[in-house]
């Protein structure tokens, strides 16, 4: 009992005396780091110790950055990296810079104009100060949210020590060279590796990577309906990265994601047949005699990706029909001379067409639907996307018109012309041309005599206008010494289906209604 007693009392002695010592140590070395100068060759200089001067977080999407500022050599500033924009950016391209370097700006102007995937979009200040240094210049190129553009500071005399400034980039360590590995003999091939390779998932590509993610009721009720995987929009736009239920509305899958389930589904059906299938090159061509190549905006991009994903996805089929336009040219006639010469607002015949296309919506609603994998939803307001340009080259635009049934043809001419003639609205914003629920593609002013336009997800139909003009037809309504042909002002009206919701019948429904519209536009009154 003695003997246990005393080894006890030894074992709690030996821990209190080394506790003693670590204790001691601690001490000593906070001594010392608060002993040592705060120089620019110190140990605990600002870079080495609290990290970049320039306070530089590139991972930082709201453009944020936080500045560790106590030991700058620097006056007092602030390096501002660019914001999203967009609930999908990821990467934007500044097109024009508003503010030079020394010029003062206020909360609410706006530094540059801004390329993100969707279209053009200002980027305002939020408060006063003065640009010091532009770090991205106009057009050059790609630059990541977060990523330095600009620095700002409060003194106007504090500009000319940001003249030679240059960002400090982290240098990653360079990997050694690889040496090329002698050739190996191919091993025979075995179906185990290749269904293991098969059924890994891949890591989805997304806007974040958090290990939780925070999502609205809504917004999960809507992403379960759409078949969308909430890891894709993180992070939100809500409160502390939260994603809403507009996050889940507005997303838009990227031509990659669209890709990953037929990749996976092509892998997996080729385990049984080959190992590992080589990566198609890319095919020269040759004797063209020289290329140019052209930059492609982000919208263009993401344009590009929209339509590349519902051509793969949406199983389109068009059918056409003639249309005789001489009624409706009649009442273009009258209502512009009812109008009067004074008047701003001229009727053209696109306006007609577009509101005889939302006429023949409530005639045959299906056609005013989208497919969401689980149900159809048929909407109550036609809400149509018209294609315009305002010189050829430049792009087309699909400004969107809302509620066109409940508008009249003066309404849809005025509301075209806002968005076309007005210089300080072009090129259209992202809100303008939001999604609607139909669109009309015009291409009569080029002499295209007919189009099969590809569907824009989630949309079910899309209208496609050729060239009007005159045509000899047979004269129905003529008597016995009437001519029994008749020359007639026409023009082929091509409608694109979605399958899935619009089949071939209530495809002909649309257009036979459509066509009653035009040949008989007094039913536009009704």
């Amino acid at each position: 009992m003695t003997s246990s007693l005393l080894a006890s009392t030894a074992r709690r002695s030996s821990c209190r005396s080394i506790a003693t010592s670590l204790l001691r140590g601690h001490q000593k070395l906070y001594q010392k780091v608060l002993s040592t100068p705060l120089s620019s060759s110190s140990q605990l200089s600002n870079n080495n110790y609290f990290g970049n001067t320039n306070g530089v977080a590139a991972n930082n999407k709201n453009g944020n950055l936080p500045l560790n500022r106590w030991f700058s050599s620097y006056p007092p500033h602030e390096v501002v990296g660019l914001p999203a924009l967009s609930p999908t950016m990821e990467t934007g391209t500044i097109a024009r810079w508003n503010k030079e370097e020394g010029e003062a700006f206020a909360a609410g102007d706006v530094f540059c104009e801004v390329e993100t995937d969707k279209a053009t979009v200002d980027f305002e200040a939020q408060d006063d100060g003065i640009v010091a240094r532009i770090l991205a210049q106009a057009g050059g190129g790609d630059v990541g949210c977060g990523e330095p553009i600009m620095i700002t500071v409060e003194d106007e005399d504090h500009v000319a020590a940001f003249k030679d400034y240059v960002v400090e980039a982290v240098v990653a360590p360079t990997p050694a060279a690889a040496t090329p590995a002698e050739p190996v003999p191919e091993p025979v091939a075995s179906p185990t590796p290749v269904q293991q390779a098969a059924t890994t998932p891949a890591a989805a590509p997304g806007r974040g990577s958090a290990a939780r993610l925070f999502a609205s009721p809504l917004a999960q009720k809507i992403a379960l309906e759409q078949g969308i995987d909430l890891s894709l929009l993180s992070p939100g736009t809500g409160p502390n990265n939260r994603i809403i239920a507009d996050d889940v509305r507005e997303y838009v899958p990227s031509a990659t994601a669209a890709a990953a389930v037929p990749a996976a589904a092509a892998v997996t059906s080729a385990a049984s047949t080959t190992l590992q299938t080589p990566t198609t090159p890319m095919v020269t061509i040759s004797g063209a005699g020289g290329y140019s190549d052209y930059p492609i905006s982000d919208s263009a991009r993401e344009q590009a990706a929209r339509l590349t994903s519902s051509k793969q996805n949406v199983p389109h089929f068009h059918l056409s029909i003639d249309v005789t336009l001489d009624s409706i040219l009649k009442l273009r006639s009258d209502l512009n001379a009812a109008l009067g010469n004074d008047s701003e607002t001229s009727i053209s015949v696109n306006d007609l067409l577009i509101k005889a296309s939302a006429a023949a919506m409530k005639t045959v609603p299906t056609a005013n639907a989208s497919w969401m994998n689980d149900v159809v939803r048929v909407f109550n307001s036609v809400n149509i996307n018209v294609a315009v340009g305002k010189s050829p080259g430049d792009g087309l635009y699909t400004p969107l018109l809302r509620n066109v049934g409940g508008m009249g043809v003066a309404g849809i001419s005025s509301a075209l012309s806002d968005i076309v003639n007005k210089e300080d609205s072009w090129p259209p914003s992202a809100e303008d041309c939001a999604m609607g629920t139909f669109t009309v593609v015009n291409l009569g002013m080029y002499g295209i005599k007919s189009a099969a336009p590809i569907i824009v997800e989630p949309q079910v139909c899309i209208l496609a206008l050729g060239a009007a003009e005159a045509r000899i037809v047979p004269n129905d309504g003529a008597g016995d010494d009437d001519e029994i042909y008749k020359e007639s002002i026409m023009l082929t009206a091509t409608l694109g289906c979605d399958h899935r919701v619009v089949d071939g019948a209530v495809g002909a429904q649309w257009l036979s209604a459509f066509k009653n519209h035009v040949e008989n536009p007094t039913t536009l009154l009704l």
